[in-house]
């Protein structure tokens, strides 16, 4: 049976509304889930350890009746280089370099956070102190759900940073441990690995128990139990983002093999049933070449029946005016992944304010971003790329003021600042600069 992926005109009538149905996403609450995480949250607050031995066991599946104490979940640093000099040296090498690339990328975002100081001429000095964070947690999913890739893009922005100690949780259903994850952990520095997961992971990083220090932050995927958790201590702990479902965006002038776009697009949509593919072009019939490229290509991926329903229920092929609406209709969009395969990507690249990441020419595959290029992976979903950014060194550092008033500014600032403080009520606060005011 052949997929039915919807077909859009811009020139139509009703075309904008067609389009905001078919981007309109609310990741919504499931008040069962709520329920249960709201549960196990307050459980792990009060209880700490006993309540993590208890879920873990009873989610994860542990065998041989469970494990009896926390430090049964833990992987020493041992075990992790094991795991890395164990792998087939394809695997080992492709992580080392995805690993030093993204080092690499990082490291120069790195040196372009300076903090800064500068002197007024009375000899005040005003500045900005940046400081990586203490330590953070990093949720890694487990089972099939496994990726190495992940652990790369979460934890060497964070080493970079500077983090004193970075804590990866993964969760081993069935005690089954993926053992590229555990050699990714040891490439990227991370401190320390437990193998945990689900809300009671989360609960444990956030409010720490007798075993595992409290987190500054945390950062990484997981499941709906996992992003409900995350909202919740939001507030107690900094996070990251929570993640919708994988998007592609292809602006494509039609001189592109369709074969690699139509794979371009299987390549978010093999990822479950939410995410989006979508196709701009000014080109109909190259649109009609890759509709047919999907159909001959699609029985062949291994995912078919994901990708099928992905693209049947949220993907698209957009017929555009021209490339300049393309780009437009891109900004409106605001797309996790945007791949412009064009003559000259860079002069439509200049015109897009808004993505989470940019691919520009034929080339410039989104599964090359996914592993190994240097950019971070973690990107902005269901539109907010139009207020923020991918995950980088920054997420974990914060910024500090510098404010050291001379005598001398203080008799200009005081002036400035007890005026004000009186204009909004404020007395002490007016009163305080007065104090250092030379008797005149």
């Amino acid at each position: 049976m052949p997929i039915q992926i919807r077909k859009l005109d811009s020139s139509q009538d009703g075309f904008q509304q067609s389009l905001d149905t078919l981007l309109a996403f609310e990741a919504g609450t499931d008040d069962a889930i709520e329920t249960s995480v709201a549960k196990i949250l307050a459980d792990v607050k009060a209880r700490g350890d006993a309540a993590v031995l208890e879920y873990t066991n009873r989610f994860d599946r542990i065998p041989h009746g469970g494990a009896a104490e926390m430090a049964a979940f833990d992987i020493s640093q041992a075990e992790l280089r094991s795991a890395l000099n164990g792998l087939p040296s394809a695997q080992r090498e492709a992580l080392q370099v995805a690993a030093q690339r993204i080092r690499v990328f990082h490291e120069r975002q790195r040196d372009e956070l300076q903090g800064f100081t500068y002197t007024e001429p009375d000899g005040t000095v005003l500045g900005q102190k940046i400081t990586p964070l203490d330590r953070v947690g990093i949720y890694v999913p487990g089972g099939k759900a496994a990726y190495p890739s992940s652990v790369l893009m979460n934890a060497i922005p964070a080493h970079v940073a500077g983090v004193a100690e970075i804590i990866m949780v993964v969760p081993t259903p069935d005690g089954i441990k993926n053992q590229m994850v555990l050699a990714a952990a040891a490439i990227a520095g991370v401190t320390r690995v437990i193998t945990i997961g689900g809300a009671q992971a989360v609960g444990a990083l956030a409010y720490g128990t007798r075993t595992i220090a409290a987190v500054d932050k945390i950062v990484g995927p997981g499941n709906a139990y996992v992003a409900a958790a995350k909202r919740r201590v939001f507030g107690i702990v900094g996070i990251d983002m929570i993640a919708g479902p994988s998007e592609i965006l292809v602006l494509c002038d039609g001189s592109t093999d369709p074969d690699w776009v139509a794979m371009d697009l299987f390549s978010q949509a093999e990822h479950d049933e939410l995410a989006q593919a979508i196709l701009l072009c000014p080109d109909a019939q190259y649109i009609a070449r890759v509709e047919e490229s999907i159909a001959r290509l699609l029985p062949t991926m291994p995912r078919q029946a994901t990708i099928s329903t992905s693209l049947a229920d949220r993907g698209a092929l957009i017929k555009v005016r021209d490339m300049e609406e393309a780009c437009a209709i891109a900004n409106s969009i605001a797309a996790e992944h945007l791949e412009i395969s064009a003559d000259n990507p860079q002069q439509w690249a200049d015109k897009i304010r808004h993505a989470g990441a940019m691919f520009l020419g034929r080339f410039s595959s989104e599964s090359l971003g996914d592993y190994c290029c240097g950019p971070n992976h973690v990107l902005p979903t269901s539109r907010t790329a139009r207020f923020s950014s991918p995950l980088g060194v920054y997420d974990f550092q914060k910024r500090s003021s510098i404010i050291h008033v001379s005598e001398a500014g203080a008799q200009t600032l005081g002036k400035v600042a007890a005026t004000l403080a009186y204009g909004e009520g404020l007395q002490a606060h007016a009163r305080s600069a007065e104090l250092r005011l030379k008797p005149q």
